[in-house]
């Protein structure tokens, strides 16, 4: 018996590569939809790892058709607003369906915005217009919800504040939040691709950590004592992110200040809070810890 072929879309991204290589150690022929025009080096990358190449047009079903045939799962690792979330996955999902394919993976990737109400983050919303596409269809989907990227604690998430040695938070200094790096989600999400009994919805956390339990944790990976900042309540938040949205709009821009300070919202509002995890699905996987990421970083990086 061959081999079984997934399909990622996003494949020359961050977390679509490192999916595309999950796939290839546990065994599965994998073809990327790269578009037209994609830089060359992108593309050699990924055949020096093994996978094989299909340049298709993402706004065209009939040019993305063939390029689904044969495969189990398409997986969608793709990035953007709504021209790509929306409607560009709406034309992989058209695809997929034409060509036969049986299940489909989007690109969530998130904390649950299905216990959010609409309107509360712009990014969600739109994985959420998509949701409704694809649960009209036949097509078996699955959902990926792994909170935040625990890869972005060491700088891009402004929760530690190494300089001042503070950790931030807004609201509840104890309402813990999920954390799954880039490598375990793809990892995970690998597994996922590969196995034909997965429910609509898988959810995992590398870790889950309140800002208390964080600041404790990066005291003693550092050293240095890291003392909690509350930089107020959950509607002082919401009121700097209409503040913020107002003055910067950003509406074209895939991650304007406001929509991370949505994100933080919703993590420390704790409605979107993972549970039950699905950590346990595929045995053999080590979840890295927040403890983790923070230990290897250098110490030049975190201080």
């Amino acid at each position: 018996m061959s081999d079984p072929t997934i399909v990622v879309a996003g494949a020359t991204g961050n977390l679509g590569g490192r999916l595309a290589r999950a796939l290839l150690e546990r065994g599965a022929s994998v073809r990327a939809l790269v578009r037209h025009g994609t830089a060359r080096d992108k593309i050699e990358r990924l055949q020096e790892l093994g996978v094989a190449i299909a340049r298709v047009d993402l706004s065209r079903a009939s040019d993305v058709t063939p390029a689904c045939s044969g495969a189990s799962c398409v997986v969608s690792a793709l990035q953007g607003l709504r021209d790509v979330i929306v409607e560009a996955q709406t034309v992989l999902l058209d695809a997929a369906i034409k060509a036969d394919v049986p299940r489909f993976i989007p690109s969530d990737y998130s904390i649950d915005f299905t216990r959010l109400p609409p309107g509360e983050n712009r990014n969600l919303d739109l994985r959420r217009d998509f949701h409704e596409r694809l649960d009209k269809t036949s097509i078996s989907g699955t959902t990926i919800f792994n909170g935040a990227f625990a890869d972005m604690l060491t700088g891009q998430m402004p929760l530690i504040l190494f300089k001042w040695k503070r950790v931030l938070y807004w609201g509840n200094a104890d309402q813990r939040m999920d954390f799954t790096t880039i490598d375990d989600t793809a990892a995970f999400t690998a597994s996922a691709a590969l196995d034909p009994t997965t429910p609509r919805f898988l959810r995992i956390a590398g870790d889950q950590l309140s800002a208390r339990e964080l600041s404790a944790v990066v005291s003693e990976v550092t050293g240095q004592r890291f003392r909690l900042f509350r930089a107020g309540g959950l509607g002082m938040l919401g009121t700097l992110i209409t503040i913020a949205r107002t003055i910067a709009p950003g509406e074209k821009a895939l991650y304007p200040a406001w929509q991370g300070m949505q994100y933080m919202h919703n993590m420390f509002d704790g409605r979107a809070k993972l549970e039950p995890l699905d950590n346990d699905r595929y045995p053999g996987m080590r979840w890295t810890t927040a403890r983790d990421v923070l230990a290897a970083r250098p110490a030049r990086a975190i201080r």
